[in-house]
């Protein structure tokens, strides 16, 4: 293969793999993968498949066990999850369930997608989020399957408040 060609075929696949994401209340942006999308809206300094953030985390930020606005929820890994996932908390609406913003959930065709505001139901018997089911956008309830979670990692100066681009037009 010439040089030529493999610059093509490299960006041919750069391009394929990206997916410009925009949502009614949410800024575009560029999301591959849940760990680049939540390090974007976040602003935790974290990097790697989005299960290793956990470990990452330590001594480096507070990490622990009741969702905050702004912090992460970070999934372990499984057989059908091999990087986990991250989901960044944009409201807790009551002991037991927040809301979460979020990319590369859903496939079925969706790869790379972000979804706004997706319900996150506490199903761990000690009320500590160390498992979780998920909205599930097309069933259009929580999903069946229950995750296991580490918990949440608090970004430095979170306000607990939501800003401005993570709130719903209502």
């Amino acid at each position: 293969m010439t040089s030529r060609n493999l610059a093509k075929t490299i960006l041919f696949g750069v391009i394929a793999s990206l997916v410009l994401v925009t949502s009614a209340d949410l800024t575009p942006a560029w999301a591959i993968q849940c760990a680049p999308y939540a390090r974007s809206i976040s602003g935790l300094d974290l990097h790697g498949a989005a299960w290793t953030w956990w470990a990452s985390a330590d001594g480096r930020y507070e990490r622990g066990n009741t969702p905050r606005i702004g912090s992460a929820l970070v999934f372990k890994k499984l057989k059908g999850m091999p990087s986990g996932h991250v989901a960044i908390v944009t409201a807790a609406v009551s002991a037991r369930l927040i809301k979460v913003n979020h990319a590369n959930w859903v496939h079925h065709g969706r790869q790379g997608r972000v979804e706004t505001d997706v319900a996150i139901y506490d199903e761990s018997p000690n009320n500590d989020w160390s498992q979780v089911r998920v909205w599930y956008a097309p069933v259009r309830d929580l999903g069946v399957k229950v995750y296991a979670t580490y918990g949440f990692i608090y970004p430095a100066g979170a306000s607990g408040r939501a800003p401005d681009r993570w709130r719903s037009e209502s």
